[in-house]
């Protein structure tokens, strides 16, 4: 059944919609001016902090603002994985992980790192016609020509909802997307990624709009279009506030880091810190190429910084070792 039918049709004389009506969402925003104001400057400051960054260390943060997105989303959809597994590889995924919620870590990293055009759902999704239902873990969807009426359907339902500001549109989106099964049972992160795809639309230097642990409370919301709304924009200026905190606990931890290894002669100590505050996760190699050191000198110093407490290594492994900042 299309979105359209199920969203804008309605029930006969008390003529109430399915799902969610233009004028109820602009009703709702209207009388929620003063939070979407409040949600709207949280956002702008993290943006703000973020523009300051040159391209990689933007590019670090994001990155580990969405490994947190993630582990969050997974584990509202009832899949949990820390944010430490989902930024190992595949070579050092720990024994007991859960790969089903392993592939779909991975697609969502690179959905909120900026990857593929929310407005082209099967390319977003990753699918391919011959591929639809390849995976019987993710199914049922629609596939085939069903997937892409149903993606059309949802796409101009969204664009009904043009006039609502775009991190006032999320709520609905969530709703549409349901409504459309455009995602398997058990895959509730993609839509939730679109949403957060979607609301960055308007902010450059953010590549998708993070929540946080506040997202748990309303990715799979319910109620009339007034609370879902008040509760979302809580949820966002809570996030993106958060995500602020995060960007000073990094910048907090690299100026105690710098000044604890001060006594070890060089500049090394500080490139490697420099490396594992633009990076959340990184193997000795690539911090021996950020850092410009030898790897020798890149295990040693790694070894004795953690022993400092001043880095983490995350695998436990003596080989193929992940490293981040001790925060």
């Amino acid at each position: 059944m299309s979105v359209s039918n199920l969203s804008w049709q309605s029930l006969g004389d008390d003529d109430q919609p399915t799902g969610p009506h233009p004028g109820d969402w602009l009703a709702a925003q209207s009388g929620l001016a003063v939070e979407l104001a409040g949600a709207a400057l949280a956002v702008g400051r993290l943006e703000a902090r973020l523009s300051l960054m040159d391209d990689k260390s933007r590019a670090g943060a994001t990155r580990r603002m969405a490994l947190i997105e993630i582990e969050e989303m997974l584990r509202a959809q009832g899949t949990p994985l820390s944010r430490e597994e989902i930024g190992l590889d595949a070579m050092a995924a720990r024994a007991g992980t859960d790969l089903q919620a392993m592939a779909q870590a991975r697609w969502a990293l690179r959905r909120l790192e900026g990857q593929s055009d929310p407005a082209r759902l099967r390319d977003f999704l990753a699918l391919h016609r011959a591929e639809d239902r390849a995976d019987p873990a993710w199914s049922p969807r629609p596939s085939g020509g069903d997937f892409d009426a149903a993606a059309a359907d949802f796409l101009e339902a969204m664009e009904r909802l043009s006039r609502l500001h775009p991190l006032a549109r999320a709520p609905a989106s969530r709703m549409l997307w349901r409504l459309a099964d455009l995602s398997p049972e058990g895959a509730a992160i993609e839509g939730a990624v679109w949403a957060a795809r979607d609301m960055a639309r308007a902010t450059p230097s953010l590549a998708f709009l993070p929540l946080g642990r506040h997202g748990r409370a309303i990715w799979a919301d319910g109620g009339p279009p007034d609370r879902r709304l008040s509760r979302h924009l809580a949820a966002v200026a809570q996030g993106a506030s958060d995500a602020c905190r995060l960007l000073d606990r990094i910048a907090d931890w690299a100026e105690a880091a710098r000044q604890a290894s001060a006594a070890i002669k060089g500049q090394n100590p500080a490139r490697i810190i420099a490396a594992l505050a633009a990076h959340p996760v990184l193997h000795t190699a690539q911090v021996e190429e950020l850092a410009q050191i030898s790897r020798d000198t890149a295990e040693r110093l790694l070894s004795r910084m953690r022993r400092m407490g001043l880095v983490r290594e995350i695998t436990g492994a003596r080989r193929f070792r992940l490293w981040a900042a001790g925060l």
